[in-house]
């Protein structure tokens, strides 16, 4: 735990990306326990021991042990802006010393409250904090409520271990990819004695766009192959040895949600990995929100097979049978994706959408004018030159959004940030105007938004809502209706689960409206007209 606590303090410590991969490639060098080092690249991985203790009994057992008051507690997280680091600070100094103790050892610990009882959590928490130093106790709070993100981004991780190992990256980055956990794999066979057998499943990282901007120079249109921007789930689906496995961009295996891919096992004469989008598709793109509804079931049955139809529009290859093309043009892999999607003919399934080609970039934008018509978000403009890279890498592939949907509504509720925001109300639930059967004209909830403002504003609505508390429901604050928003999204569909009866997707504060009064914010029906 020493060693553990030390390589975060140095992470934390700096904002070089040089000297965080030096702080990784240190400890994977120190004469520890391996599996330590695997729940490292772990944790790193977003591969954490979910939430063994709640949050509210972790407040309690402070408030119990220490004497301190509630009200000094609370205020303590809010002014801090993290509850691990609030009750770290809170606890009085240790005298003892758990350094030695290794991170295996208190991850098992951890992970076996979540099935214990109360008491017995209480027990065992006290039992470390009593023991633990503070940042050690820091680290031990932030594992145990399931929350430990640490400023060290995957391609960071994956060069510290290819330096480490004497593995290239990329392929680093592939062994990396799936559902992996210390429990199934260890460092050995992950980095050292790697298996090309376990590669049966396995997607590649994706190649991720950066936003385009009229003031990148792109040269020539002719350089750029512009497809749709499809309004779906990024995912690879993958043909290996007469099996069949999806995978989403936020590596889930998402097969089970997907049977209708069972049929390409026995379609097509090659085995392959191809990257694409998948849509709720029945003759033409639907309502995202519309394809969500497989994600969150445990079974997908025939019914909402047959309600929720989709397809997958294909965009690119990455393997052929057994062959890494990702090192080929766009262009070559283009052709080569033509002959996977012809040979399994399943058109209703898997699709091939057009690419197009321009000589000037009034073309382009005119293109780009149209895809609301096709049900898309925007267009793709890649480099047809460029080989499939792993991650956001500039001058290959670039999205072109349609310009938001927005709408002016008045800010109902706020609540308090976290982080260096923690003093600020940032986080607000925005209404708009309805008429009700009785004919009254009242505000609406229908989105919560935070992020939009710059810090000079934040402080100004801070002041706001401090003055203007009607009344408060623990960490939420109602307020007086004054203050008028634009609320930028990206799409809207019709929602049961919501009091408004609709739904946004991506919803963010466009800018603050001073010029506004709330009798100028829009109505409910004004949202509903823009559900396709």
């Amino acid at each position: 735990m020493r060693f553990f606590s030390q390589l975060i303090r140095k992470i934390d410590e700096t904002t070089s990306s040089n000297e965080k991969v030096a702080a990784l490639v240190y400890y994977f060098s120190l004469p520890i326990d391996e599996k330590d080092k695997l729940w490292v690249v772990a944790l790193f991985s977003n591969n954490r021991p979910p939430r063994s203790v709640s949050s509210s009994d972790l407040r309690s057992w402070v408030v119990e042990s220490t004497a301190l008051p509630e009200w000094l507690v609370e205020d303590t997280y809010h002014t801090v802006g993290d509850l691990a680091e609030a009750l770290s600070l809170m606890w009085p100094a240790s005298s003892e010393s758990m350094a030695e103790t290794s991170l295996t050892e208190i991850i098992e610990d951890i992970r076996s409250l979540k099935c214990a009882t109360l008491d017995v959590k209480k027990e065992k928490v006290l039992w470390y904090w009593n023991r633990l130093d503070q940042d050690e106790r820091f680290l031990f709070n932030k594992l145990m409520a399931g929350s430990f993100r640490i400023g060290v981004s995957k391609s960071l991780l994956t060069n510290a271990l290819a330096a480490s190992v004497g593995v290239s990256s990329k392929i680093i980055a592939h062994r990396l990819m799936g559902k992996w956990t210390p429990d199934t794999t260890s460092w050995h066979k992950l980095f050292i004695e790697y298996d090309s057998a376990d590669e049966v499943s396995k997607p590649y990282p994706f190649l991720l766009a950066n936003t385009y901007s009229q003031d990148i120079d792109m040269g020539s249109p002719s350089q750029w192959a512009i497809e749709y921007k499809w309004d779906g789930i990024r995912a690879q689906v993958i043909k290996r040895t007469e099996q069949t496995f999806v995978w989403s961009r936020g590596e889930e295996l998402i097969t089970d949600k997907f049977p209708e891919f069972e049929r390409i096992k026995s379609n097509g004469t090659h085995d392959f990995v191809i990257d694409g989008e998948l849509l709720a598709y029945d003759d033409h793109p639907l309502n995202f929100q519309l394809l969500q509804t497989r994600i969150g079931r445990k079974n997908v049955t025939k019914k909402i097979q047959s309600t929720c139809p989709v397809a997958y529009f294909a965009y690119d290859i990455l393997e052929l049978n057994g062959e890494d093309v990702r090192h080929k043009s766009y262009h070559e892999r283009r052709l080569l994706l033509k002959m996977i999607v012809d040979d399994l003919n399943v058109q209703e399934l898997v699709k091939m959408p057009k690419a197009y080609m321009f000589q000037n970039w009034e073309e382009v934008s005119a293109l780009r004018s149209e895809a609301m018509s096709q049900n898309a978000e925007g267009v793709m403009l890649k480099n047809i030159d460029s080989a499939f890279e792993s991650g956001r890498k500039t001058g290959l592939w670039y999205k072109w959004k349609l310009d938001p949907y927005s709408i002016d509504a008045v800010m109902l509720y706020a609540q308090q940030g976290h982080g260096r925001r923690a003093n600020l109300f940032t986080d607000f639930t925005f209404a708009v105007w309805h008429y009700d059967e009785s004919g009254q004209r009242k505000l609406v909830p229908f989105a919560k938004a935070y992020s939009g403002l710059t810090d000079a504003e934040f402080e100004q609505i801070t002041s706001f809502v401090r003055k203007n508390t009607v009344e408060k429901f623990g960490p939420v604050y109602s307020v007086k209706p004054q203050l008028v928003f634009e609320i930028a999204f990206e799409g809207i569909a019709l929602s049961n689960r919501h009091k408004s009866g609709i739904a946004l997707r991506f919803p963010r504060i466009k800018a603050w409206r001073t010029d506004k009064s709330i009798d100028e914010a829009d109505e409910l029906s004004t949202l509903v007209k823009m559900v396709k």
